[in-house]
């Protein structure tokens, strides 16, 4: 830090395997990555390249070397993987993130309908190549899936060798875990922490009210997902109470 403050909650450490703050890069040109970078990279646990963006990305491989380059793990979105799979192109899919030295992946069913079974035979088979992210809950805003279920797939999807499970909101923070106005289903989210750690769960957060409720109920240290590039420090001062609406969070009470 650039100066000496007491009261400052404590912080995970680079390398994190809890505390993560995972980015949606959307399509960032290599120039723009490399500002981020620059702003950003000791606050940045992971860059996941949201949703089929990596696709149709000009200079897709020297951005992700750039992202590698600064010690920052990379991912291509779960809608990625999907579009493999329905294609079946899986074989593919395990030769592309191979030929990129992607070491991260993500498996989802957020877009089509996979047999969980079949789903946690595909974390299985790709934890052979390194870290796998599950992601659990649907895009569809119709379909709710009670809280009993979230916790049996979360479950499952660990067992099966998932690294962390990621709680489904999108990028608009308005489904899976949040109603359509991006209002947390609190029920739900504290059903799931009774059964699952929180250090195994990445919380998509996009907005700034969805941030601060983790925060508030997990601590410092939650693991929050989804976060917009430009996001990342105010998130970081938000964190350790250096924003209005966690300034007193973490004072001593006396």
């Amino acid at each position: 830090m650039n100066f000496n403050l007491t009261q400052i909650p404590e912080r995970t450490t680079q390398p994190r395997t809890y505390g993560l703050t995972m980015v949606m890069d959307k399509g960032l040109s290599v120039e723009e990555a490399k500002h981020f970078i620059s702003a950003a990279a000791p606050h940045v646990d992971v860059v996941k390249l949201g949703f089929g963006t990596s696709f149709v990305t000009p200079n897709l491989r020297a951005k992700i070397e750039l992202y590698q380059a600064a010690n920052i793990p990379v991912y291509f979105g779960g809608t990625l993987f999907e579009a493999f799979l329905i294609r079946n192109q899986f074989d593919d899919y395990v030769k592309t993130i191979k030929d990129y030295g992607i070491t991260w992946m993500e498996v989802s069913d957020g877009s089509i309908t996979i047999p969980h079974a079949e789903k946690c035979g595909y974390i299985e088979q790709l934890t052979k190549h390194g870290l796998v992210l599950s992601e659990v809950g649907s895009k569809d805003a119709e379909h709710i899936i009670p809280p009993y279920k979230w916790i049996e797939l979360m479950r499952a999807e660990l067992e099966a060798g998932a690294t962390y499970v990621i709680a489904e909101a999108r990028e608009g923070g308005n489904v899976g875990i949040y109603r359509g106005s991006g209002e947390v289903r609190e029920g739900l989210v504290q059903e799931i922490l009774t059964q699952i750690p929180a250090e195994k769960i990445i919380w998509e957060a996009p907005q700034k009210d969805q941030q601060l409720y983790f925060l508030e109920l997990v601590g410092c240290n939650a693991n929050l997902g989804n976060l917009a590039p430009n996001e990342v420090i105010p998130l970081e001062a938000m964190r350790v109470g250096l924003r209005g609406d966690t300034f007193h969070l973490f004072l001593d009470k006396e």
